[in-house]
């Protein structure tokens, strides 16, 4: 429960508190215009609570993300205990209809979620091209990559 409490989690719950506070706020202020002969403040007084609700919907989504994906005192034992054994035995990979198995996942531990890995990829542009002006150009590029301290005017071609 200490990963709730950081300075991060502590402005996620002051923000939760007020947002929710704000949004159910104006919620009966649309009920009480509403009431007052205001017809289209049901529809807000409606959407307020909603609001509040999603809230409510991502800071608890939030909360049990942060619990379940951070490992306990526990798991860092089990960890450092089975490390060495693994590090000896010989590595093979567990296969399945679909392909090759996680070892985490066999282990019952959910794999974190990874951002993709971009990779730049580059045109292969021939120099025996139809377009002289573009080899031209490409040529002056790998002048300039070639000399980084030069400056365009100092371009021999």
């Amino acid at each position: 429960m200490k990963r709730l409490w950081t300075p991060a989690w502590i402005a996620r719950h002051v923000a939760l508190v007020v947002l929710v506070t704000t949004f159910l706020g104006l919620g009966w202020w649309q009920v009480s215009r509403a009431a007052a002969g205001n017809a289209i403040s049901w529809g807000y007084a409606v959407e307020w609570p909603i609001f509040a609700g999603f809230v409510v919907f991502v800071w608890w989504r939030e909360v049990r993300h942060t619990l379940r994906d951070q490992p306990t005192a526990t798991d860092d034992a089990a960890a450092t205990t089975s490390a060495p054994e693994t590090a000896s035995a010989p590595e093979t990979a567990a296969t399945d209809e679909t392909g090759p198995v996680d070892a985490t996942a066999e282990a019952g531990r959910r794999p974190g979620i990874r951002r993709p890995v971009r990779v730049a990829r580059g045109t292969v542009v021939d120099e025996v091209s139809d377009n002289a002006d573009l080899a031209a150009y490409n040529r002056y590029l790998s002048w300039l990559n070639a000399n980084p301290g030069a400056k365009p005017g100092d371009y021999p071609g």
